[in-house]
């Protein structure tokens, strides 16, 4: 696959590497940038690896709970600009989209946009989504969504960040609702949208996931000229070492907790439960990032303006 300047420009603004290694790393991927970004950090050359995947694009994430805290919902639909997702018609529609799939009985999308929308009964969601491009003027898409059930009494958490740039939803299980829960549930939620965390715990890691870990983590070690020529037992523990920092800081409970440093997020919310005299449990929890994962649209507006002036 031929390795474009764009490619290359896109890989360094996920990783912060040099042109050069970001050429390298698409050459040896064949142009897979998942694959490209996970060269990079075997070789230790990504300076910025969990920006991987967070390319930008426009749109919003939206978040809707019940108001008997049963259900909820996280969506995220995408639009061209950001001036569009910045109108109010859109944002209405987003809105609309959430109500939708709150409202739901399915997790499948095409099954999803196939449901007669509520809005306006005589056409599907999908037809909805089709005159609101026709009438906005722009291309968009219902791009993904998630329903969380509660199995047991307690409330679902959640945080918008930048006017729906970053949305979070958490399931916390607790007898005692207060707002002592309330504001630890927000706290929690804005923990996620800064550290961005893939597990609740280390139980809820899958093997593939820590077997792919370790794997990175061996390759940057034997890159590592500092590592040549120490005993395999010595490289074992320099592999321990670094999974187990790695996987602490993919996981919430084993996070520091960002309003006190001195505290794991697990002790945060122990001693919460202290103060109420109750069991808190953190389950499920759902984070959308605005683009994540989508390819940019790169566009050369003085090549653009030149075509229009030669007709």
């Amino acid at each position: 696959m031929a390795i474009t300047p764009a490619m290359i420009k896109e890989l360094r603004e996920m990783t912060g590497s040099g042109m050069g290694d970001c050429k390298k790393a698409l050459e040896a991927s064949d142009g897979d940038i998942k694959k490209a970004v996970d060269f990079l950090r075997e070789k230790g050359l990504a300076t910025a690896a969990k920006k991987a995947g967070r390319i930008a694009a426009e749109g919003l994430v939206h978040v809707l709970v019940k108001e008997d805290q049963s259900e909820a919902v996280i969506v995220e639909v995408n639009s061209e600009t950001d001036f569009v997702a910045k109108n109010e018609e859109f944002r209405t529609y987003v809105a609309s989209v959430a109500a939708q799939a709150l409202a739901s009985t399915t997790d499948d999308l095409e099954t999803f946009l196939a449901e007669t929308w509520a809005v306006d009964p005589s056409m599907t969601v999908k037809e909805a989504l089709a005159g609101k491009i026709a009438t906005i003027g722009e291309n968009l898409n219902i791009r993904r969504f998630e329903r969380l059930k509660r199995k047991a009494p307690g409330i679902f958490a959640s945080y918008i960040h930048g006017g729906g740039k970053i949305g979070v939803v958490l399931d916390v299980e607790c007898e005692n609702t207060s707002d002592t829960i309330v504001e630890m549930g927000r706290n929690l939620c804005m923990q996620i949208a800064a550290l961005f965390p893939k597990y609740v715990k280390a139980e809820d890691m899958s093997a593939d996931f820590i077997e792919s870990e370790r794997h990175i983590i061996i390759e940057q070690i034997k890159n590592d000229e500092k590592a040549a020529g120490k005993p395999e037992a010595v490289i074992a523990k320099m592999v321990d070492g670094r999974l187990n920092k790695q996987l602490k800081e993919v996981c919430l409970q084993d996070q520091q907790y960002v309003k006190d440093t001195d505290l794991t997020v697990k002790q945060y919310v122990e001693n919460t439960a202290k103060e109420i005299g109750a069991t808190i449990t953190l389950n499920k929890f759902a984070c959308y990032e605005k683009g994540e994962g989508i390819e940019k649209k790169v566009e050369d507006f003085a090549e653009e303006v030149n075509k229009a002036m030669q007709g």
